[in-house]
Protein backbone atom coordinates (compact mmCIF):
# COMPACT_ATOMS: atom_id res chain seq x y z
CA UNK A 1 0.00 0.00 0.00
CA UNK A 2 3.13 2.06 0.16
CA UNK A 3 3.76 4.11 -3.46
CA UNK A 4 7.62 3.74 -3.89
CA UNK A 5 8.29 5.95 -6.26
CA UNK A 6 6.24 8.99 -5.94
CA UNK A 7 6.80 10.75 -8.64
CA UNK A 8 6.81 15.04 -8.40
CA UNK A 9 4.05 16.53 -7.02
CA UNK A 10 4.80 20.51 -7.16
CA UNK A 11 3.65 20.54 -11.38
CA UNK A 12 -0.34 19.55 -9.94
CA UNK A 13 -0.83 22.38 -7.87
CA UNK A 14 -2.79 24.19 -10.11
CA UNK A 15 -5.07 21.18 -10.53
CA UNK A 16 -6.83 22.78 -7.43
CA UNK A 17 -8.24 25.53 -9.47
CA UNK A 18 -12.11 26.92 -9.27
CA UNK A 19 -12.56 24.92 -12.68
CA UNK A 20 -11.00 21.60 -11.71
CA UNK A 21 -14.11 19.97 -10.63
CA UNK A 22 -16.20 21.06 -13.49
CA UNK A 23 -13.84 19.84 -16.00
CA UNK A 24 -14.01 16.26 -14.09
CA UNK A 25 -17.62 16.64 -14.14
CA UNK A 26 -17.59 17.34 -17.88
CA UNK A 27 -15.21 14.83 -18.68
CA UNK A 28 -16.77 12.14 -16.87
CA UNK A 29 -20.35 12.71 -18.82
CA UNK A 30 -19.19 13.75 -22.07
CA UNK A 31 -16.13 11.05 -22.42
CA UNK A 32 -17.01 8.84 -25.70
CA UNK A 33 -18.11 5.26 -24.16
CA UNK A 34 -20.51 2.89 -24.64
CA UNK A 35 -21.35 -0.29 -22.55
CA UNK A 36 -19.26 -3.17 -22.60
CA UNK A 37 -20.49 -6.53 -24.35
CA UNK A 38 -21.02 -9.90 -22.34
CA UNK A 39 -17.74 -11.53 -20.73
CA UNK A 40 -19.01 -14.80 -22.72
CA UNK A 41 -16.24 -15.84 -25.34
CA UNK A 42 -14.28 -12.60 -24.90
CA UNK A 43 -10.51 -12.52 -24.05
CA UNK A 44 -8.77 -11.82 -20.60
CA UNK A 45 -8.34 -7.95 -19.78
CA UNK A 46 -4.23 -7.88 -19.88
CA UNK A 47 -3.00 -7.83 -15.98
CA UNK A 48 -6.37 -9.52 -14.31
CA UNK A 49 -4.62 -12.63 -13.80
CA UNK A 50 -1.39 -13.51 -12.56
CA UNK A 51 0.84 -13.32 -16.15
CA UNK A 52 1.78 -17.54 -15.43
CA UNK A 53 -2.09 -18.48 -15.11
CA UNK A 54 -2.86 -16.65 -18.32
CA UNK A 55 -2.64 -19.12 -20.86
CA UNK A 56 -3.71 -21.76 -18.48
CA UNK A 57 -7.18 -19.75 -18.07
CA UNK A 58 -7.85 -18.51 -21.60
CA UNK A 59 -7.53 -22.15 -23.29
CA UNK A 60 -10.01 -23.83 -20.43
CA UNK A 61 -11.88 -21.17 -20.31
CA UNK A 62 -12.58 -22.27 -24.08
CA UNK A 63 -13.94 -25.71 -23.25
CA UNK A 64 -17.36 -25.26 -23.65
CA UNK A 65 -19.57 -22.25 -25.40
CA UNK A 66 -21.19 -21.50 -21.60
CA UNK A 67 -18.23 -20.85 -20.14
CA UNK A 68 -15.10 -17.97 -20.78
CA UNK A 69 -11.82 -17.14 -19.59
CA UNK A 70 -13.15 -14.12 -18.07
CA UNK A 71 -15.79 -15.95 -16.38
CA UNK A 72 -13.65 -18.67 -15.24
CA UNK A 73 -11.14 -16.12 -13.90
CA UNK A 74 -13.76 -14.57 -11.74
CA UNK A 75 -14.89 -17.86 -10.48
CA UNK A 76 -11.43 -18.88 -8.85
CA UNK A 77 -10.71 -15.06 -7.68
CA UNK A 78 -14.06 -15.01 -5.89
CA UNK A 79 -13.03 -18.85 -4.77
CA UNK A 80 -9.43 -18.26 -3.64
CA UNK A 81 -8.29 -14.84 -4.89
CA UNK A 82 -5.67 -16.87 -7.18
CA UNK A 83 -4.49 -18.44 -3.99
CA UNK A 84 -3.21 -22.27 -4.99
CA UNK A 85 -3.02 -23.13 -0.87
CA UNK A 86 -5.98 -22.00 0.01
CA UNK A 87 -7.53 -24.06 2.79
CA UNK A 88 -11.61 -23.25 3.95
CA UNK A 89 -12.18 -24.03 7.37
CA UNK A 90 -14.53 -26.78 5.82
CA UNK A 91 -11.76 -28.60 3.38
CA UNK A 92 -12.29 -27.49 0.25
CA UNK A 93 -8.40 -27.14 -0.98
CA UNK A 94 -7.25 -25.16 -3.74
CA UNK A 95 -6.99 -22.36 -6.21
CA UNK A 96 -10.36 -23.88 -7.35
CA UNK A 97 -11.57 -24.90 -3.71
CA UNK A 98 -12.49 -28.62 -4.29
CA UNK A 99 -13.83 -30.46 -1.55
CA UNK A 100 -11.37 -33.89 -1.14
CA UNK A 101 -14.24 -36.49 -2.50
CA UNK A 102 -15.40 -34.18 -5.42
CA UNK A 103 -11.96 -33.76 -6.68
CA UNK A 104 -10.94 -36.95 -7.57
CA UNK A 105 -14.33 -37.23 -10.51
CA UNK A 106 -13.05 -34.09 -11.97
CA UNK A 107 -9.48 -34.14 -11.54
CA UNK A 108 -7.70 -32.94 -15.07
CA UNK A 109 -3.84 -32.60 -15.44
CA UNK A 110 -3.80 -29.08 -16.78
CA UNK A 111 -0.32 -28.97 -17.68
CA UNK A 112 0.59 -32.29 -19.04
CA UNK A 113 2.66 -33.15 -15.93
CA UNK A 114 1.26 -36.35 -15.91
CA UNK A 115 -0.76 -35.69 -12.08
CA UNK A 116 -3.84 -34.37 -11.22
CA UNK A 117 -3.14 -32.10 -8.24
CA UNK A 118 -5.45 -30.06 -6.39
CA UNK A 119 -2.52 -28.37 -5.19
CA UNK A 120 -1.12 -27.07 -8.55
CA UNK A 121 -2.93 -24.40 -9.81
CA UNK A 122 -3.15 -25.47 -13.71
CA UNK A 123 -4.28 -28.65 -12.71
CA UNK A 124 -7.35 -26.53 -10.44
CA UNK A 125 -7.83 -24.09 -13.40
CA UNK A 126 -8.50 -26.95 -15.87
CA UNK A 127 -10.57 -29.10 -13.52
CA UNK A 128 -12.90 -25.59 -12.70
CA UNK A 129 -13.66 -25.58 -16.29
CA UNK A 130 -14.24 -28.93 -16.77
CA UNK A 131 -16.42 -28.72 -13.89
CA UNK A 132 -18.61 -26.28 -15.31
CA UNK A 133 -18.91 -27.73 -18.30
CA UNK A 134 -19.85 -30.99 -16.50
CA UNK A 135 -22.93 -28.82 -15.07
CA UNK A 136 -23.97 -26.99 -18.09
CA UNK A 137 -24.49 -30.30 -19.79
CA UNK A 138 -26.66 -31.04 -16.81
CA UNK A 139 -28.92 -27.96 -16.83
CA UNK A 140 -28.52 -27.90 -21.01
CA UNK A 141 -32.42 -28.02 -20.96
CA UNK A 142 -33.44 -25.35 -19.29
CA UNK A 143 -34.24 -22.09 -20.32
CA UNK A 144 -32.68 -19.06 -20.20
CA UNK A 145 -29.00 -17.76 -20.04
CA UNK A 146 -26.62 -21.10 -20.28
CA UNK A 147 -24.07 -19.43 -17.77
CA UNK A 148 -26.31 -17.79 -15.14
CA UNK A 149 -27.88 -21.62 -15.10
CA UNK A 150 -24.11 -23.61 -15.02
CA UNK A 151 -22.95 -20.63 -11.95
CA UNK A 152 -26.48 -21.31 -10.28
CA UNK A 153 -25.90 -25.08 -10.44
CA UNK A 154 -22.55 -24.56 -9.10
CA UNK A 155 -23.60 -23.01 -6.17
CA UNK A 156 -26.64 -24.89 -5.39
CA UNK A 157 -26.55 -28.41 -7.27
CA UNK A 158 -28.50 -29.45 -10.76
CA UNK A 159 -31.16 -30.41 -9.20
CA UNK A 160 -31.98 -27.22 -7.67
CA UNK A 161 -31.66 -25.49 -10.99
CA UNK A 162 -33.51 -28.29 -12.90
CA UNK A 163 -36.46 -28.08 -10.54
CA UNK A 164 -36.81 -24.63 -10.12
CA UNK A 165 -36.62 -23.84 -14.46
CA UNK A 166 -33.71 -21.65 -13.61
CA UNK A 167 -32.10 -19.80 -11.18
CA UNK A 168 -33.49 -21.15 -7.86
CA UNK A 169 -34.92 -18.67 -5.30
CA UNK A 170 -32.19 -18.78 -2.94
CA UNK A 171 -30.60 -15.52 -1.91
CA UNK A 172 -27.04 -17.22 -1.80
CA UNK A 173 -27.29 -18.59 -5.60
CA UNK A 174 -29.03 -15.19 -6.95
CA UNK A 175 -26.04 -13.18 -5.17
CA UNK A 176 -23.43 -16.18 -6.48
CA UNK A 177 -24.57 -15.91 -10.07
CA UNK A 178 -24.80 -11.97 -10.16
CA UNK A 179 -21.40 -11.44 -8.32
CA UNK A 180 -19.78 -13.96 -10.91
CA UNK A 181 -20.72 -11.88 -14.26
CA UNK A 182 -20.57 -8.73 -12.70
CA UNK A 183 -16.85 -9.79 -11.65
CA UNK A 184 -15.88 -11.12 -15.06
CA UNK A 185 -16.55 -7.79 -16.90
CA UNK A 186 -13.32 -6.77 -15.00
CA UNK A 187 -11.54 -9.54 -16.80
CA UNK A 188 -12.76 -8.91 -20.01
CA UNK A 189 -10.56 -7.15 -21.88
CA UNK A 190 -12.17 -3.94 -23.10
CA UNK A 191 -13.28 -4.03 -27.03
CA UNK A 192 -14.61 -0.42 -26.76
CA UNK A 193 -13.89 2.66 -25.08
CA UNK A 194 -15.25 1.86 -21.23
CA UNK A 195 -18.15 3.30 -19.72
CA UNK A 196 -18.06 6.78 -17.86
CA UNK A 197 -18.57 6.33 -14.40
CA UNK A 198 -21.40 8.71 -13.37
CA UNK A 199 -19.74 9.26 -9.71
CA UNK A 200 -16.06 10.20 -9.89
CA UNK A 201 -16.76 13.67 -9.37
CA UNK A 202 -18.02 13.08 -5.91
CA UNK A 203 -14.93 10.88 -5.20
CA UNK A 204 -12.50 13.21 -6.31
CA UNK A 205 -14.49 16.48 -4.37
CA UNK A 206 -13.89 14.18 -0.82
CA UNK A 207 -10.23 13.17 -1.69
CA UNK A 208 -9.22 17.16 -2.24
CA UNK A 209 -10.90 17.88 0.65
CA UNK A 210 -8.17 15.37 2.90
CA UNK A 211 -5.16 17.25 0.60
CA UNK A 212 -2.12 17.93 3.04
CA UNK A 213 -3.72 15.11 5.67
CA UNK A 214 -0.70 13.06 7.05
CA UNK A 215 -0.61 9.41 5.92
CA UNK A 216 -1.08 6.83 7.80
CA UNK A 217 -0.42 2.91 7.58
CA UNK A 218 -4.03 1.40 8.19
CA UNK A 219 -5.56 4.86 8.05
CA UNK A 220 -9.79 5.14 7.20
CA UNK A 221 -10.08 8.22 8.68
CA UNK A 222 -11.70 7.40 11.30
CA UNK A 223 -11.45 9.52 14.50
CA UNK A 224 -9.50 7.03 16.75
CA UNK A 225 -7.02 7.73 13.73
CA UNK A 226 -6.97 11.55 13.68
CA UNK A 227 -8.74 11.63 10.36
CA UNK A 228 -6.01 9.60 8.41
CA UNK A 229 -5.57 7.71 5.68
CA UNK A 230 -3.58 5.14 3.96
CA UNK A 231 -3.68 4.48 0.26
CA UNK A 232 -6.53 2.14 0.13
CA UNK A 233 -8.48 3.74 3.02
CA UNK A 234 -7.99 7.12 1.23
CA UNK A 235 -9.97 5.54 -1.96
CA UNK A 236 -12.33 3.04 0.15
CA UNK A 237 -13.91 6.54 2.26
CA UNK A 238 -13.60 8.32 -1.42
CA UNK A 239 -16.18 5.95 -2.89
CA UNK A 240 -18.68 5.43 -0.34
CA UNK A 241 -19.62 9.09 -0.19
CA UNK A 242 -20.82 8.49 -3.61
CA UNK A 243 -22.39 4.88 -2.46
CA UNK A 244 -19.99 2.52 -3.57
CA UNK A 245 -18.56 -0.12 -0.74
CA UNK A 246 -15.06 -0.84 -1.98
CA UNK A 247 -12.96 -3.86 -0.29
CA UNK A 248 -10.24 -2.51 2.09
CA UNK A 249 -7.27 -3.36 0.09
CA UNK A 250 -5.92 -2.17 -3.09
CA UNK A 251 -5.54 -5.62 -4.49
CA UNK A 252 -9.19 -6.01 -4.53
CA UNK A 253 -9.88 -2.65 -5.57
CA UNK A 254 -7.92 -3.70 -8.92
CA UNK A 255 -11.01 -5.69 -9.41
CA UNK A 256 -13.99 -3.02 -8.98
CA UNK A 257 -14.67 -2.47 -12.50
CA UNK A 258 -12.95 -2.73 -16.03
CA UNK A 259 -9.71 -1.27 -17.10
CA UNK A 260 -9.62 1.44 -19.21
CA UNK A 261 -5.78 1.33 -21.29
CA UNK A 262 -3.36 4.31 -20.59
CA UNK A 263 -5.22 6.74 -22.95
CA UNK A 264 -8.56 5.77 -22.16
CA UNK A 265 -8.10 7.11 -18.46
CA UNK A 266 -10.73 9.67 -17.11
CA UNK A 267 -10.88 11.37 -13.60
CA UNK A 268 -11.97 9.41 -11.13
CA UNK A 269 -10.88 6.21 -12.59
CA UNK A 270 -8.36 4.75 -9.80
CA UNK A 271 -4.58 3.68 -10.64
CA UNK A 272 -2.34 0.85 -9.39
CA UNK A 273 1.15 -0.12 -8.99
CA UNK A 274 2.66 -3.08 -9.04
CA UNK A 275 6.38 -4.36 -7.82
CA UNK A 276 5.70 -7.21 -10.43
CA UNK A 277 3.68 -6.16 -13.59
CA UNK A 278 3.06 -9.22 -14.56
CA UNK A 279 1.23 -10.45 -11.22
CA UNK A 280 -1.57 -8.06 -9.94
CA UNK A 281 -1.23 -9.77 -6.48
CA UNK A 282 2.00 -7.27 -6.43
CA UNK A 283 -0.30 -4.62 -6.24
CA UNK A 284 0.54 -2.45 -3.08
CA UNK A 285 -0.45 0.87 -4.52
CA UNK A 286 -3.71 3.01 -5.27
CA UNK A 287 -4.78 6.46 -5.93
CA UNK A 288 -7.53 8.13 -8.38
CA UNK A 289 -6.92 9.62 -11.15
CA UNK A 290 -7.56 13.46 -11.85
CA UNK A 291 -6.56 14.36 -15.58
CA UNK A 292 -2.88 15.49 -16.73
CA UNK A 293 -1.32 12.43 -16.15
CA UNK A 294 -1.59 13.14 -12.07
CA UNK A 295 -3.92 11.56 -9.34
CA UNK A 296 -4.71 12.07 -5.46
CA UNK A 297 -2.96 9.75 -3.43
CA UNK A 298 -1.82 8.95 0.54
CA UNK A 299 1.91 8.19 -0.52
CA UNK A 300 3.68 6.80 2.00
CA UNK A 301 4.56 7.02 6.04
CA UNK A 302 6.08 10.90 6.38
CA UNK A 303 4.45 12.10 3.28
CA UNK A 304 0.74 13.73 3.36
CA UNK A 305 -2.23 13.19 1.05
CA UNK A 306 -1.39 15.07 -2.46
CA UNK A 307 -1.02 15.20 -6.09
CA UNK A 308 1.65 12.97 -7.64
CA UNK A 309 2.17 11.79 -11.42
CA UNK A 310 0.88 8.24 -11.91
CA UNK A 311 3.60 7.54 -14.46
CA UNK A 312 5.96 5.67 -12.60
CA UNK A 313 7.84 2.24 -13.90
CA UNK A 314 5.29 0.63 -11.44
CA UNK A 315 2.29 1.72 -12.68
CA UNK A 316 0.18 -1.71 -14.16
CA UNK A 317 -3.15 -0.35 -14.85
CA UNK A 318 -6.26 1.26 -13.83
CA UNK A 319 -10.41 0.72 -12.91
CA UNK A 320 -13.26 2.03 -13.38
CA UNK A 321 -15.14 1.60 -10.65
CA UNK A 322 -18.56 0.50 -10.81
CA UNK A 323 -21.32 -0.31 -8.44
CA UNK A 324 -21.79 -4.12 -9.31
CA UNK A 325 -18.14 -4.27 -9.74
CA UNK A 326 -17.69 -3.42 -5.92
CA UNK A 327 -20.59 -5.34 -4.92
CA UNK A 328 -19.58 -8.19 -6.77
CA UNK A 329 -15.77 -8.92 -5.13
CA UNK A 330 -15.32 -11.57 -2.26
CA UNK A 331 -14.54 -10.68 1.35
CA UNK A 332 -11.62 -11.37 3.06
CA UNK A 333 -11.27 -12.93 6.84
CA UNK A 334 -10.29 -10.92 10.01
CA UNK A 335 -7.66 -13.39 11.61
CA UNK A 336 -4.87 -12.02 9.98
CA UNK A 337 -3.71 -13.89 7.02
CA UNK A 338 -6.47 -11.65 4.64
CA UNK A 339 -7.66 -15.37 3.01
CA UNK A 340 -10.34 -14.77 0.86
CA UNK A 341 -13.38 -16.29 2.35
CA UNK A 342 -15.27 -19.00 -0.36
CA UNK A 343 -18.93 -17.66 -1.39
CA UNK A 344 -21.50 -19.60 0.76
CA UNK A 345 -23.93 -21.80 -0.59
CA UNK A 346 -27.57 -22.48 0.73
CA UNK A 347 -28.21 -23.34 3.68
CA UNK A 348 -24.34 -23.61 4.63
CA UNK A 349 -20.95 -22.30 3.95
CA UNK A 350 -19.55 -25.65 2.67
CA UNK A 351 -18.80 -25.80 -1.26
CA UNK A 352 -21.59 -27.41 -2.84
CA UNK A 353 -20.19 -31.32 -3.96
CA UNK A 354 -21.78 -31.92 -7.82
CA UNK A 355 -24.52 -34.30 -7.73
CA UNK A 356 -24.33 -38.24 -8.47
CA UNK A 357 -25.91 -37.82 -12.20
CA UNK A 358 -23.82 -40.34 -13.53
CA UNK A 359 -22.64 -37.81 -16.34
CA UNK A 360 -18.94 -38.01 -17.39
CA UNK A 361 -16.92 -35.06 -17.11
CA UNK A 362 -16.34 -33.21 -19.74
CA UNK A 363 -14.11 -33.97 -22.37
CA UNK A 364 -10.36 -31.87 -22.13
CA UNK A 365 -8.83 -30.81 -24.60
CA UNK A 366 -4.92 -31.54 -25.23
CA UNK A 367 -2.68 -30.34 -22.27
CA UNK A 368 -0.63 -27.06 -23.08
CA UNK A 369 2.41 -27.32 -24.19
CA UNK A 370 5.41 -25.36 -22.76
CA UNK A 371 2.98 -23.98 -19.89
CA UNK A 372 5.08 -21.44 -17.53
CA UNK A 373 5.22 -21.88 -13.38
CA UNK A 374 4.70 -19.49 -11.12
Amino acid sequence: MVLRKAGTAAAAAGVVAFGFLGLVTMGTYAASGTPQQSANRSALSPGTVPAAYQDTFQKWGSLCPEISPPMLAAQLYQESGFDPRAQSPVGAQGMAQFMPGTWPVYATDGDGDGKKDVWNPYDAIATAAVYDCALAKDVSGVPGDPQANLLAAYNAGPYAVTKNGGIPPYKETQGYVRNIQAMARSFTAPTAPVEVSAQSAGAIYFAQTKLGTPYLWGGEGLSSQNGQFDCSGLTKAAFATVGIELPRVANDQWYAGPHPSRDQLRPGDLVFFATDLSDPRSIHHVGIYVGGGYMINAPHTGAVIRYDKIDTREYIGATRVTSDGAQALPTRDNNGNGAVQPPSRPGTTAPTTPAATGRPAAAAPPAPTAVGRP
